[in-house]
């Protein structure tokens, strides 16, 4: 029972490892695509991004 246990546990672990890294990856391009679509937005209505200090 032991060893199922230990079995279950370092898959649970494994796939909240694996759950984590995609999460990252996710927030990495969610985060890519606002700062785009913001200075895309800024350069149609033509706001200087700099003097506003967006970050």
């Amino acid at each position: 029972m032991t060893e199922n246990t230990q079995h279950d546990a370092t898959r649970r672990n494994h796939l909240l490892e694996a759950a984590h890294e995609e999460m990252i990856k996710f927030e990495r391009k969610e985060n890519e695509f606002r700062k785009k679509d913001r200075e895309e937005r800024a350069a149609e209505l033509r706001l200087p991004l700099d003097a506003i200090k967006v970050q």
